[in-house]
């Protein structure tokens, strides 16, 4: 069993935030009229200590509430949620950056964090010194951050510019030196927010490489971003917070579909957000044989939109849907046949996915009604990305051709093909 490296219990961080009270703004000659006041007043009374009058309420806002989970050595999370979830707070409470207002944590082991371009970096110094600099504060010697300077200054690629101050580089140079050094010096766990996508595409993935590697050296990585495909690659697990508070937590595709699922509307509900000045999509839902986002790799899935044809145009109006896996690949994208001349008014579409099709994992379906013009031209209409959610899973039953293995089958789709075996005499 692995042993438990980061232990967070009832966590919560509390911010006060200012409001002005609606209607009123200070301007410089209220801020003077409040202090002349104030002057008057402890001159007639100087021993009331009432306060001036101010134009603002404060308001308790907790970004982190009661949370609590426990991460094992060598695990990669991927910590996902919507913007003001709470995930760079989090980061920022594990790197000791933040100080929480509740809560208890137990860090076994050294916490190296790249959470902004340039943490722990000093302007003034170069690249080379800031090596040193940010490795001492990571608690290493000197004779270790040598042994390691040549590697880290090769995978920064800024060996033209290491003994120039840091104020003087880009972003990029900024994210490919303090990732390089987070990631080199041999901490038990690393910290990485969604700095990264400042970079160009080659160093993401560079990044990304580097960041297997060192989950698979038995170090622990914690990886907060918004980019499902990174996540879904790179991380065995996943949390999820919701308003600053702990939704899910287990295994990284389950993960994926609870933040889709919280994100999207409940299946059959109208939707007004997608729409235009030709159509509007009003209802769907994924028809299965129970009522739940768990569908068996034997069962056939329906598609189902209710759409408005608001006006007639002189194209054919064409219901479509992409799939998606969890990773955000597009596994196929389907179109329906035989579209004429539609007028206004209320229509339905419906789409079948046949049984054996689809792997295990979790999937959406982006539902889309384009129009095509003689002209040649197309015009999409409405197109909702994630709007019905689902997951596959594998019964284990005699059905599933497995003949006894118990592993993850590799694939997106996972079709019954007929086969046909025969001898050299037949």
């Amino acid at each position: 069993m692995s042993e438990t490296i980061i232990k967070i219990e009832n966590l919560g961080k509390k911010y006060l935030i200012k409001h002005q009270h609606q209607g009123n703004y200070t301007a410089l000659r209220d801020v003077i009229t409040d202090k002349v006041k104030s002057f008057g007043k402890k001159i007639v009374s100087p021993w009331n200590h009432e306060q001036p009058s101010t134009h603002s309420a404060t308001e308790e806002f907790w970004a982190l509430k009661n949370v609590s989970f426990e991460v094992n050595q060598g695990e990669v999370i991927g910590i996902i949620g919507r913007n003001g979830a709470g995930k760079s707070t989090l980061l920022k409470i594990l790197s000791r950056i933040t100080e929480p207002t509740t809560g208890r944590i137990c860090i076994n082991g050294r916490v190296a964090s790249l959470l902004e371009v340039g943490t722990g970096f000093h302007p003034e110094l170069t690249g080379r010194e800031n090596v040193f600099l940010n490795g001492a504060i990571l608690g290493m010697g000197k004779a270790e951050i040598k042994r390691k300077f040549d590697e880290i200054v090769a995978f920064a690629e800024i060996e033209k510019f290491l003994d120039t101050p840091v104020k003087r580089y880009s972003s990029g140079m900024y994210v490919r030196l303090a990732f390089a050094v987070a990631a080199h010096l041999d901490p038990e766990i690393l910290l990485v927010d969604e700095v990264l996508a400042v970079g160009d595409l080659s160093f993401q993935k560079k990044c990304l490489g580097k960041m297997e590697e060192v989950g698979n050296q038995g170090r622990t990585v914690l990886f907060v971003s918004h980019n499902m495909a990174m996540i879904s690659n790179l991380c065995h697990k996943g949390i999820v917070l919701e308003s600053g508070r702990l939704s899910f937590q287990g295994l990284i595709k389950e993960a994926v579909l609870k933040y889709y699922q919280d994100s999207s509307l409940k299946r059959g509900r109208a939707s007004t957000n997608f729409e235009s000045e030709v159509a509007e999509l009003l209802k769907y839902e994924l028809i299965g044989p129970e009522d739940s986002y768990d569908i068996t790799i034997h069962n056939e899935i329906v598609v189902r939109m209710k759409y408005k044809i608001k006006r007639s145009v002189n194209g054919k109006c064409v219901p479509n849907f992409h799939l998606f896996s969890a990773d955000g690949t597009c596994v196929f994208v389907s179109n329906a046949e035989g579209v004429t001349f539609m007028p206004s008014g209320v229509y339905y579409a419906e789409c079948k996915i046949p049984s054996n099709m689809l792997n295990e994992g979790a999937y959406f379906v982006g539902l889309a009604l384009t129009t095509y013009y003689d002209s040649g031209t197309f015009a999409v209409e409405f197109f909702d990305r994630n709007a019905l959610p689902f997951n596959v899973i594998d019964p284990m039953d005699r059905c599933s051709n497995r003949y006894g293995y118990g592993g993850s089958i590799p694939g997106v789709i996972r079709p019954k093909l007929t086969w046909k075996i025969y001898g050299d005499n037949q």
